[in-house]
């Protein structure tokens, strides 16, 4: 279960201020896969990554229980003059897992033959993205959180990493970032529309689809209504 106590999250720069959530509460069930839905800069990524830690709201509490992942992909941590073998073991060491079971997975996943033992400042983006998804697929956690899928490489490894995904996905729950609405029908069955910075939770993810489409054609709307008014004022100049 992850619970959002009034849970505020506001940006300011320049004087500016952007409220991303304003005393958010809500439950995200435990063993379900929750699709975070909304239009371009309604916080999914910045509330995901509250939820990981990544980032501190700005007040209100997060509490969850069970075991969380970092996000799925997430290469920021690599110690870059550390190979990777080097740096799978250092995070298998943090989670208390057995390191050479954990840097063998990792090195048969990632597939990166010689640069698997090569410090990670030589790794392209790709290299980066492939150890890093293969080492969040290496631990079994309750809760996996995915800011869009970012398994990087041809066909096949990508076919393998949605395969190892969706098998640890049997005996967990997750909280999912994407764009495709093809790739939420796969991953989720419930969902949480983000708009106007309060969520509104959805028992279907149909349903939860149908909402956010919803609010994509008004943004829309309004936007063209925007365009046509101050062409119209232009033109009675």
């Amino acid at each position: 279960m992850i619970e959002l106590r009034n849970l505020t999250k506001i940006y300011g720069a320049g004087g500016q201020s952007k409220v991303i959530c304003e005393d958010l509460n809500l439950v995200l069930p435990s063993n379900r896969s929750v699709a975070l839905l909304g239009r371009n800069g309604t916080g999914k990524s910045t509330l995901l990554n509250m939820i990981s830690g990544l980032v501190m709201p700005t007040r209100g509490e997060i509490v969850t229980t069970g075991s969380l992942s970092w996000p799925v992909g997430f290469a920021g941590s690599f110690n870059s003059d550390m190979t990777g073998a080097q740096n799978v073991k250092f995070v298998a060491r943090v989670y208390g897992a057995d390191t050479d079971e954990t840097r063998d997975f990792v090195e048969e996943f990632a597939d990166l033959g010689e640069h698997f033992h090569m410090p990670v400042r030589t790794y392209s983006t790709g290299m980066r993205s492939r150890l890093a998804f293969g080492l969040s697929m290496a631990f079994q956690f309750d809760t996996y959180l995915v800011d869009e899928t970012t398994a990087a490489g041809d066909g096949s490894f990508k076919d393998k990493a949605n395969a190892v995904f969706l098998a640890r996905m049997q005996h967990s729950g997750a909280v999912v970032v994407n764009h495709s609405m093809r790739t939420i029908r796969e991953l989720c069955d419930v969902g949480v529309v983000l708009e106007g910075g309060q969520a509104t939770y959805f028992d279907d993810i149909e349903d939860a689809i149908k909402a956010h489409e919803e609010n994509m054609r008004r943004a829309t709307r309004t936007t063209i209504d925007k365009m046509v008014n101050a062409a119209r004022a232009r033109s009675g100049q």
